[in-house]
């Protein structure tokens, strides 16, 4: 069943969308790892397994979409775990954990819901705990274009839409420690936020537009994305 619902995925992705990729060279070809993305809208997810032809991937989704059926039906077949996004789930960080020792990919929003604006918006500290403890490297990743008005209203007038998916270089955060742990997670969340905002056109970058970390990133460490 899960071979059928990538087949499907594969085959609308293109119909509804041109999809242009950047940074391939930045993706591991082996070993664990957490790919941070931007969240626009419901595209987001299909296009992760359209892009990535992979099958060790799982990716973090709020719990109220576990609570409908047929999503849920789903989800048993796309390795989709349903988290808290605002209690202690350790249940959940268990099996993150477990699964990342098997070598999966974890991909996941650090921004922990849609963006109803143009642009970023400010980052939970939930993926920079979990890479910081486990160690596994992060790759920032920024998608444009799959905004649900966008999307419907392109499927409405049978036009597809451009939706870009761009990858930057990998790093690691050091290991989190107990001292200033709520200060030092928002610092790491600021760096992967601003590692994804260097991926965005300018006018994405929404509240981490003017970021004295991402001004130090784009004066410092400019991308080669082709």
């Amino acid at each position: 069943m899960r071979s059928f619902i990538l087949f499907v995925i594969r085959l609308l992705v293109p119909m509804i969308a041109k999809v242009k990729i950047s940074g391939w060279k930045y993706l591991p070809s082996s070993g664990s790892f957490v790919i941070a993305v931007n969240h626009r809208g419901f595209m987001d997810t299909v296009i992760a397994f359209s892009a990535l032809n992979r099958t060790d991937l799982f990716i973090l989704v709020g719990e109220k979409w576990g609570e409908i059926g047929l999503f849920k039906w789903v989800s048993k077949y796309l390795n989709i775990i349903f988290i808290d996004r605002f209690n202690p789930d350790l249940k959940t960080m268990r099996e993150i954990m477990r699964r990342m020792r098997e070598g999966q990919i974890l991909v996941i929003a650090p921004e922990g819901t849609r963006s109803k604006t143009d642009g970023l918006i400010e980052g939970k500290p939930g993926v920079s705990f979990l890479a910081a403890k486990s160690g596994y490297p992060i790759i920032p990743v920024a998608i444009t274009g799959t905004e649900d008005r966008v999307i419907l209203g392109n499927i409405k007038h049978f036009k597809r839409s451009v939706v870009t998916v761009t990858g930057g270089p990998t790093f690691s955060l050091p290991p989190l420690s107990s001292k200033n742990r709520d200060k030092t997670l928002l610092v790491y969340t600021d760096e992967i936020m601003c590692r994804i905002a260097q991926l965005l056109p300018e006018n994405k970058r929404g509240v981490y537009a003017d970021h004295p970390r991402l001004k130090e990133l784009l004066e410092t460490n400019p991308l080669e994305l082709e």
